[in-house]
C-alpha cells in the first residue's frame, strides 16, 4: 500500500513539475517580500504625516487603502513561499525515501559479498581457483577477476558511506525547511493580525470622512472641475496636433504627387528621344532589295518598364490600425517605441508613492466618488519631473493653480500635471529622461503630481500598466 501511495505521489509530482517550473524562485519571493515591507514602512510614515493634518482625511483614506492592498499582496507572497517550502519538503521526503531504499540495498549486497568472502577465506581455495585454469591467459583473467572483486567490495563500502552522508544531508535540509516553514507560518499569522488592524484603521478613517463628508465632497468637486479643465485643454491640444499632422500628411502627399508628375514627364521625354533616335536610324538605313522582308527590331526594355517596377509599392501590408500621427516615419517609430516599452517605461520622477489610483474611486460607507484619469503620486515640493519616452512637446497648459505638459509619442500622449515650473515649450523634441518641470505644492502644502497616458482617440489608460515595477 505504501509503495502504491509513493508511486502515485511520484507521478503527481512529475505532472506538477511544469507548473512549479513557471513559479518564481524562493529568492525572488523573499526579495518581493522585502520590497513590500519597505513600501509598507514608507506608507506608515506617510500616514503619520498626513494624520497630523485634520483636513487631509481623504489622503489618509487613500494611504490606508494602499496599505491594505500592499499587506494583502505580502500575505499572498508569503502563501506562495509556504507552498514552495511545502513542495520542497515533499521532494526532500521522496529523496530521503529513495536514499534509504538504496542504502538498504547496498548494505544487503555488501553483506552478501562479505559472507561469500568469509566462506572462501582459505588460501588453498584461492590457489586452487588459479591453478585450475586451462591456460596461462585464463589464469591472468582469474587473477584480474579476483582483484576486481576485491575492488568492488571496497567501492561498495565507499558508496555506502557516501549514501549515508547524502541521507544525513537530506535529513538536515528537511529539518531546516521545516523550521523555515514554521517561521514563515508565524510571519503569515503576524501579517494577518496586522491586516485586521489596518482594516480597523480604515474604518476609523471612514468615520472621520463621514464627519467631514461635506468638506470632502467640496474637495472632490473642485478636483472634478480641475479634471474637466485639464481634459478640455488636452482635447484642444490633440485636435491641434491632429490638424498639424494632417497638414504635414497633405503636404507630403502633394510633394509625392508632384514628384510622380515630374517623373512621368521625364519618362515621356526619354521615350520621345528614343523615338527620334529610332526614326533617324531608319532614314540612314539603305534597303538592298524591296522584296527582302524587313527585320523586326528586337524588343528592348524601355525606361518605362524600369520605372514601372521601381514605382511599385513593395511595402508589406500590415494589420496595424491607421493613425494620422503615424503618417511620417518618425511618428511611426515613436509609436512603436512607446508600445514596445509597455510595462518598462521609466518613472517620471525619482521616489514618490502612488497616492491615487487610476479609474473610479469609491469611498466605502459614503457617497463620495472620485474619477482619476491618471495616477496621483505623493512626492516632495520641487521634485524634478522627467519625460518617460522620446517625443515632442504637444502642449504647455496653464491651469490657474498649476501647469501641465503634454508630450506626443507618435499616436500616444503622456500628460504631466500639477507642475509649478516648466522647462520646455511647444514643439521641443524631448528624450526619455528630459527634464520637463518641477512639482508644485497642493492646497494642503504637500507635493503631489499627476501622470496620465492616453492615445489619439482620447482614451485614458492605466499608467501603472506602462511604467516598470520599482
Amino acid at each position: 500500500m505504501i509503495k502504491k501511495l509513493l508511486t502515485l505521489c511520484f507521478f503527481l509530482s512529475i505532472g506538477l513539475m511544469p507548473l512549479f517550473a513557471q513559479q518564481p524562485t524562493r529568492e525572488e519571493l523573499q526579495k518581493q517580500q522585502q520590497q513590500l515591507l519597505k513600501e509598507l514602512a514608507d506608507l506608515n510614515k506617510d500616514l503619520q504625516s498626513i494624520q497630523q493634518n485634520k483636513k487631509a482625511a481623504l489622503g489618509a483614506y487613500t494611504v490606508v487603502k494602499r496599505k491594505i492592498e500592499a499587506r494583502e499582496a505580502l500575505i499572498r507572497n508569503i502563501n506562495r513561499d509556504i507552498n514552495f517550502l511545502t513542495e520542497t519538503i515533499y521532494q526532500n521526503q521522496i529523496e530521503i525515501y529513495r536514499l534509504r531504499k538504496e542504502l538498504d540495498t547496498l548494505k544487503l549486497q555488501y553483506a552478501q559479498s562479505l559472507v561469500f568472502a568469509y566462506k572462501n577465506r582459505g588460501n588453498n581455495d584461492y590457489l586452487n581457483f588459479l591453478f585450475s585454469a586451462q591456460s596461462f591467459n585464463d589464469a591472468l583473467k582469474r587473477m584480474t577477476y579476483l582483484k576486481s572483486y576485491r575492488q568492488y567490495r571496497e567501492t561498495q563500502a565507499e558508496t555506502i558511506t557516501k549514501t549515508q552522508d547524502l541521507l544525513q544531508s537530506s535529513l538536515d535540509k528537511l529539518n531546516n525547511n521545516r523550521t523555515e516553514k514554521s517561521n514563515v507560518l508565524q510571519s503569515q499569522s503576524d501579517q494577518l493580525k496586522v491586516l485586521e488592524d489596518d482594516k480597523k484603521e480604515k474604518n476609523q478613517v471612514v468615520k472621520q470622512l463621514k464627519s467631514q463628508e461635506k468638506d470632502i465632497a467640496a474637495q472632490i468637486k473642485q478636483r472634478e472641475k480641475d479634471r474637466q479643465k485639464l481634459r478640455a485643454a488636452i482635447d484642444l491640444a490633440i485636435k491641434r496636433a491632429l490638424a498639424e499632422a494632417a497638414e504635414k500628411e497633405r503636404l507630403a502627399r502633394i510633394a509625392k504627387q508632384k514628384a510622380a508628375e515630374e517623373e512621368k514627364k521625364r519618362v515621356a521625354q526619354q521615350q520621345k528621344e528614343a523615338r527620334d533616335r529610332e526614326s533617324a536610324t531608319k532614314n540612314n538605313t539603305t534597303i538592298a532589295s524591296t522584296n527582302k522582308p524587313a527585320t523586326k527590331p528586337a524588343d528592348v526594355e524601355t525606361p518605362v518598364a524600369k520605372n514601372e517596377v521601381a514605382n511599385k509599392d513593395v511595402t508589406p501590408k500590415t494589420t496595424r490600425a491607421y493613425s494620422t500621427f503615424e503618417s511620417t516615419p518618425q511618428g511611426l517609430i515613436e509609436s512603436l517605441n512607446f508600445e514596445n516599452n509597455r510595462g518598462r517605461l521609466p518613472w517620471p520622477l525619482d521616489g514618490g508613492k502612488i497616492y491615487g489610483q487610476f479609474g473610479r474611486q469609491q469611498i466605502e460607507g459614503t457617497k463620495l466618488v472620485a474619477d482619476n484619469d491618471g495616477i496621483f503620486i505623493k512626492t516632495t515640493v520641487g521634485a524634478i519631473i522627467k519625460c518617460v519616452a522620446d517625443g515632442e512637446v504637444a502642449a504647455v497648459m496653464d491651469l490657474d493653480a498649476f501647469q501641465a505638459v503634454m508630450v506626443k509619442h507618435g499616436k500616444y500622449f503622456t500628460t504631466y500635471n500639477m507642475l509649478a515650473t516648466v522647462n520646455v515649450k511647444v514643439g521641443d523634441a524631448v528624450k526619455a529622461g528630459s527634464v520637463l518641470g518641477k512639482v508644485a505644492a497642493d492646497l494642503d502644502g504637500d507635493g503631489q503630481f499627476e501622470f496620465q497616458v492616453l492615445n489619439d482617440r482620447k482614451v485614458f489608460q492605466n499608467p501603472e500598466n506602462w511604467l516598470r515595477r520599482r
